[in-house]
């Protein structure tokens, strides 16, 4: 073995060294509760068992494959995560663009820029259910002002309006935390390169196709896998805004699961929701994963 192999061995020990706590935190936090919602899965525990835990095997995955309104939950929020990863992406790439430009007041600009993604979920959601208040919202006084409609639109009562609402709340909030990641990998980027290419003919939109996009690429992609887990989850912004409704047409994943255990204390197949949801989300980052390690590779 040559000195370089020894040291990097000695790297490697002394990295997982220091790695071990916070990967046993890690084990503690996150792996001990999906193991116990694993194993709580098996049983069945509601209000028919006197909250007793019963074995009950895959009977709970069984009842979770004819379940409905499960997959009505699973459906809608796939719609809301695919929406709004898709417009956050675009408008965050946008404004990571102008925000890495050089112009007066930009670190001020910048600042302000953030304030919505800093601000507490539940505020906002219960923000925009005023704004799109049919009586009294602020969205229908101005469309109301400017001659579009003639009499107030119920945006929360009506199940497509619903879904739309939500997402443009969600889309307000979360740009600019995808403007930020992004405006992170810009700032990475030679200047020189588009120096150089532009020295032989290139125009402006090609060497955002050319040099920014393959490059800021693993950032674009770091931002859909955090904003992916982040969507499929989301739970206060749709609880405080509609609660689910208008008739379940916003009824996401996890306040289905939420309805399951904490209103009908059904907490075995609760934890049967919640494993196939944390399974499915598993899937999609390491898909994702996957996708970074290409276009590492790639660039």
């Amino acid at each position: 073995m040559t000195n370089l192999s020894i040291m990097r061995s000695r790297e490697q020990r002394t990295a997982w060294l220091f790695l071990l706590p916070a990967l046993l935190l890690l084990l503690l936090v996150f792996g001990y509760p999906i193991l116990r919602a694993f194993w709580l899965s098996l049983f069945a525990k509601n209000l028919g068992t006197q909250l007793q835990a019963n074995f009950a095997g895959l009977d709970n995955y069984v009842r979770m494959a004819g379940d409905g309104r499960f997959w009505q939950s699973f459906w809608i929020s796939s719609v809301f995560t695919t929406a709004s990863v898709i417009f956050e992406l675009v408008l965050g790439l946008g404004i990571a663009l102008i925000l890495n430009q050089r112009f007066f007041g930009r670190g001020a600009v910048r600042t302000v820029a953030i304030i919505p993604w800093a601000l507490p979920t539940a505020l906002i959601g219960l923000a925009w259910a005023w704004i799109f208040n049919d009586q009294f919202g602020v969205v229908n006084d101005i469309l109301l002002r400017l001659g579009v409609i003639q009499t107030g639109i119920n945006w929360l009562g009506e199940p497509t309006l619903a879904m739309i609402a939500v997402v443009f709340a969600d889309v307000w909030k979360t740009t600019p935390f995808i403007s930020i990641l992004l405006l992170a990998g810009l700032q990475s980027i030679s200047s020189d390169l588009y120096e150089a290419h532009a020295i032989d003919g290139a125009r402006p939109w090609q060497s955002f196709y050319q040099i920014t996009l393959p490059l800021l690429m693993p950032q674009i992609l770091i931002a859909m896998l955090f904003r992916f887990a982040q969507a499929f989850g989301i739970f206060d912004l749709i609880a405080v805004m509609t609660g689910g409704g208008p008739g379940g047409a916003t009824e996401v994943v996890s306040l289905y699961i939420y309805s399951t255990i904490m209103r009908y204390l059904d907490f075995g197949y609760g934890a049967a929701l919640v494993v196939v949801t944390f399974l499915l989300l598993v899937a999609a980052v390491a898909i994702a994963s996957w996708l970074l390690r290409k276009s590492r590779l790639t660039v």
